[in-house]
């Protein structure tokens, strides 16, 4: 949903969300998620103890907290729920937060993009391609 959602604001102004409220999961912005994996091909392998598998993390969010940083920009957007409960069965079954302390100590991993960076960007760049 979390692509979703910021299409939805720019196309219609609403979105409803397949996932109940409060639902809380890790997300990351792709770039974030590129960057990660060149820096990781980038570190000498015999620096690491873990050598190439790593969990990496950047946002732990929630429908509503995507919802209040698009109505920031866009005080019009409309955030419902249709809750599927098959998909929220899935996104309850995840972890909701992982663990991505190796990457951090490691090889140095920090994301750049937070919710309000991602969401500027998102919106910025569907205004121009829609």
């Amino acid at each position: 949903y979390a692509v979703e959602i910021y299409y939805e604001a720019v196309r219609r102004s609403r979105y409803e969300c397949f996932l109940a409220e409060g639902t809380q999961l890790d997300m990351m912005y792709m770039p974030d998620a590129i960057r990660a994996a060149i820096e990781l091909m980038e570190v000498p392998g015999d620096s690491l103890t873990h050598r190439n598998a790593f969990n990496i993390a950047a946002m732990q969010l929630t429908p509503e907290k995507i919802g209040a940083s698009i109505r920031s920009r866009m005080p019009e957007f409309e955030l419902s729920y249709d809750v599927d409960p098959e998909r929220q069965a899935i996104a309850e079954s995840w972890p909701r937060r992982i663990d991505d302390s190796a990457a951090r100590a490691e090889w140095g991993w920090e994301p750049r993009y937070d919710l309000e960076a991602m969401t500027d960007e998102m919106l910025d760049e569907l205004k121009k391609k829609l």
